[in-house]
C-alpha cells in the first residue's frame, strides 16, 4: 500500500523529512515498533521514553503528534498516534474469516434460537432456551448453559463457556477460556465448623462492546447480579468476585482481583495485580497503580498506590523515605 494512501485512510498529514521528500509514492508493507522497523514498515511514537529512538529508526515513515518538529524520516501526523497505528495494522493483517453455518459435530438443542449468518465450529454446545445473536461467531468447544443469551456480533474463542441464565450484549468477545456465569465463592459456616456452599442464583451480564481476555473469570451473583457495563475491557487472568459492578469504559488489567460486591464507578483503571476487598467502590476515573490492595473506597478521579493503598504522591515520597532508610540508621548508629 502506497504511503499517501495510508495517510489517507488514517486521516493523517504526511510531511516530508527534515530537508527531503515524504515520497508518497513509498510502498508500506506493515507496522512495526520503533527499533525493529524497516524501510518498508510504518512505526509510531506514542511514549516519550521512545523519541531518542526518532533518530535512529530505518522506518519508512513515522505516526506522530502533529506539534513535534522536523524529524529525519517522513512522518504521518495526527493527535492519537497509538490510536492510529492500531488502525494502521488493520489495514496489513486481516484474521481469519468464519462463514455462516454449524459443523456437524456442533450440539444445538431443538428449542435454542440462533440467529442469521452464525457460525458454530466443531464441538460447540448449545443448550435448550439459549438465544444466539445475528452475525455470532462460536469457536470450537464453546459451551452455551440453558437460558443464555447473546447478542449480534458475539465472538467466542474456543472454550469459553458461559454459563446458566447469563446474559451478553452486543459486540461481545470472549478469549480463550473464559469463564462467564461460574459460581461465587460463596460459602457459610454451620453449626458443626463445616463450610456450607451458598447458592449462586444470580446471572451474570456483560452490556455492549465488552472484551474478556484468556482464562478470566467474572461470576455470578448469590442474589442479585454480576454486571460488566459497556465498554469495559479485561484482561487475562481477571477475577470479578460474585455481585460486582464494573462501570463504562473501565480497563482491568491482568491479574487484578475483585472481592465479592465490588463496584467501580466508569473510565476506571485497575493496573496488574491490583486487589480490591469485598463491598468497596471506586469513583469514576479513579486509577490503581499495579500492584496495590484496596481496603476501602476510592474517590473519583484520585490516584492510589501501594498495599494498602494510599495517595499516589504520598506513596511515592513513602517509597522514596524507605530507599533513604539504610543510610539514616547508618547515621545514627555513629552518633554518641
Amino acid at each position: 500500500m502506497k504511503l499517501q494512501d495510508i495517510a489517507v485512510r488514517l486521516g493523517a498529514e504526511l510531511t516530508p523529512a527534515e530537508g527531503g521528500d515524504a515520497v508518497p509514492e513509498s510502498e508500506i508493507t506493515g507496522v512495526a515498533g520503533i527499533e525493529t522497523a524497516g524501510p518498508g514498515e510504518i512505526t509510531f511514537v506514542a511514549n516519550k521514553k521512545y523519541i531518542p529512538l526518532i533518530r535512529k529508526t530505518r522506518a519508512a515513515a513515522i505516526l506522530i503528534e502533529p506539534k513535534f518538529g522536523p524529524v529525519p524520516v517522513p512522518t504521518l501526523r495526527i493527535e492519537n498516534p497509538y490510536l492510529a497505528s492500531a488502525r494502521a495494522i488493520e489495514l496489513f493483517y486481516q484474521p481469519p474469516a468464519y462463514p455462516p453455518g454449524i459443523h456437524p459435530t456442533a450440539v444445538v438443542d431443538p428449542a435454542a434460537k440462533v440467529g442469521a449468518r452464525a457460525h458454530l465450529g466443531a464441538y460447540v454446545v448449545v443448550s435448550a432456551g439459549c438465544t444466539i445473536g445475528d452475525d455470532a461467531v462460536l469457536l470450537p468447544h464453546v459451551v452455551l448453559y440453558p437460558n443464555v443469551t447473546v447478542g449480534d456480533r458475539f465472538f467466542a474463542h474456543a472454550h469459553a463457556v458461559v454459563r446458566e441464565d447469563c446474559r451478553i450484549g452486543n459486540d461481545v468477545v470472549l478469549q480463550n477460556g473464559v469463564v462467564i456465569g461460574a459460581d461465587g465463592f460463596g460459602f457459610a459456616k454451620d453449626a458443626g465448623g463445616r463450610w456450607s456452599k451458598i447458592l449462586q442464583s444470580g446471572p451474570t451480564i456483560l452490556e455492549n462492546d465488552v472484551e474478556v481476555q484468556a482464562n478470566s473469570c467474572i461470576d455470578r451473583a448469590s442474589i442479585g447480579e454480576t454486571r460488566i457495563a459497556n465498554g469495559v475491557k479485561v484482561d487475562n487472568l481477571v477475577q470479578v468476585g460474585h455481585g460486582s459492578s464494573i462501570g463504562e469504559n473501565t480497563l482491568l488489567c491482568a491479574q487484578v482481583g475483585l472481592a465479592g460486591s465490588s463496584a467501580t464507578g466508569k473510565n476506571v483503571i485497575l493496573a496488574g495485580q491490583v486487589g480490591l476487598a469485598g463491598h468497596l467502590f471506586v469513583g469514576d476515573g479513579a486509577i490503581i497503580t499495579a500492584q496495590s490492595g484496596l481496603h476501602a473506597d476510592v474517590a473519583p478521579g484520585a490516584v492510589m498506590s501501594g498495599s494498602p493503598a494510599m495517595d499516589n504522591k504520598s506513596w511515592l515520597r513513602s517509597i522514596a523515605a524507605m530507599n533513604r532508610l539504610p543510610d539514616i540508621l547508618k547515621k545514627l548508629r555513629r552518633e554518641p
